[in-house]
């Protein structure tokens, strides 16, 4: 890993990519500590309290940002939700399923549409989250400044909705011209923010155990699990099912080509750790819609009823990353585009004839490790929230602490392979050299 960090850097191109990503990480990480005007910052201060079931989960994603009520509060939720629904659309919506194969021109009207999407769904939950914070969180103290009116709530919206698109510009700002995805990347920086408190609740359980003995035995403990689940992680994601595939002899004037044996890789976990974003993205939406109206009697019953440490949340939680694990190879990988390749260059799977034969054996191949990556993805994220249901929520940070652990190695392993793939190709000599 230090060594593709130390190769990478020597390549001035990709210096500029590496450069040019850190800067934008730290551009939002100063987004999120930018105060919204017209907010009470001393009223917040003490308002963690309030920020409980689904906000405290959507406080962790945003790195505190929401509980501090800064410009960067709403995070990339919207831009996740955006995109979500627009790749919805273009398997549900034949025009827009026609756009999204029109190569380069059509993905740039995709990336407009989502702009778009982002830009509404922004506009609604930044108006939901200053009626929040105008209620103060439910407690009846107004956490905006004394006497503010229509104006000031106008300025708070826009603001909102204002940083909401900003992180946008900046997640695809890192997909253009920096390293890794922009918005696993922001994510990661705001999981990265957050590990000072997850280190402080581990030396407060050691420390607030009744005997010390007892509080170094959980520490260690907690320890060696971590360590196991990162080495679970770091075996699955580079886990991968290879097809052999043999290619016929062919002669071209008078000489020979062909005839080697090769595979195609399939990796276990081909989706990264975009279901779990994804899922927890949309299951946390009606929640959320709940928690800004609490006045609504069937909306705050909802908001109860689908609290993260909930097993209602718990199940569709773990469906929607199962079929968000589908969602995502059923748009990133075609299996009959793969078999024409093969059979093009002359290849053909082992015991299997080309055409729909071939075609129907990837699918059944790339349906069974999929699953396998969905359950792995399901055992990491939701088990701990599970241990966190069934102890009526003492282990908060544990609940989150899965989660985490996934997004934070599956992004710096996808990035890393990004950067060995940009050497590769960078010191790749050719035949002229």
């Amino acid at each position: 890993m230090f060594q593709t960090l130390k190769n990478a850097w020597k390549i001035a191109d990709l210096k500029k990519k590496l450069l040019f990503t850190l800067l934008i990480v730290i551009l939002y990480r100063l987004g999120a500590q930018i105060p919204v005007p017209y907010i009470n910052a001393e009223l917040l201060e003490n308002s963690a309290s309030y920020f409980v079931g689904i906000f405290e989960y959507m406080n962790w994603l945003s790195g505190s940002a929401l509980s501090q009520a800064t410009l960067f509060a709403l995070s990339v939720s919207p831009y996740i939700t955006a995109s979500i629904i627009v790749q919805l659309l273009c398997v549900a919506i034949p025009a827009l399923e026609r756009l999204s194969k029109e190569g380069e021109a059509g993905k740039k009207k995709i990336t407009a549409i989502t702009r778009y999407v982002t830009v509404g769904l922004a506009l609604v939950t930044s108006f939901g989250y200053m009626k929040l914070l105008d209620s103060g969180m439910g407690s009846g103290q107004s956490f905006l400044v004394e006497g503010a009116g229509v104006f000031a709530k106008i300025v708070i919206v826009a603001c909102y909705c204002a940083g909401a698109s900003l992180i946008m510009w900046l997640a695809e700002k890192i997909n253009e011209f920096g390293i890794g995805n922009g918005i696993s990347m922001i994510l990661f920086a705001n999981i990265i923010a957050g590990a000072p408190t997850l280190v402080t609740s581990l030396w407060g359980m050691i420390v607030g155990a009744k005997h010390l003995a007892v509080g170094i035995i959980l520490g260690v403990v907690s320890l060696a699990i971590t360590l196991a689940v990162v080495v679970f992680i770091v075996l699955v994601n580079d886990s991968e099912r290879r097809i052999p595939i043999q290619y016929a002899k062919k002669v071209v004037g008078r000489k020979m080509y062909g005839g080697a044996n090769t595979n195609l890789p399939l990796k276990v976990n081909m989706s990264g750790v975009m279901p779990i974003i994804f899922a927890s993205s949309i299951v946390s939406i009606p929640a959320t819609i709940g928690a800004f109206f609490p006045n609504v009697k069937w909306l705050k019953w909802l908001t109860d009823y689908l609290s993260y440490d909930s097993w209602v949340y718990i199940v569709l939680y773990l469906i929607l990353i199962v079929a968000f694990a589908y969602f995502y190879i059923l748009i990133s990988f075609n299996p009959v585009e793969t078999a024409n390749n093969i059979q093009n260059n002359g290849g053909a799977i082992r015991g299997v004839r080309p055409g729909k034969p071939t075609v129907e054996f990837i699918t059944k191949i790339l349906n069974r490790i999929t699953l396998i990556g969905a359950l792995f993805l399901c055992i990491v994220a939701g088990l701990p929230m599970i241990i966190n249901a069934v102890f009526q929520g003492q282990f908060t940070g544990l609940a989150f602490g899965g989660n985490s652990l996934l997004i934070v190695i599956g992004v710096a392993l996808e990035t890393f392979r990004d950067l060995e793939a940009q050497i590769t190709l960078r010191n790749y000599k050719g035949f002229l050299d």
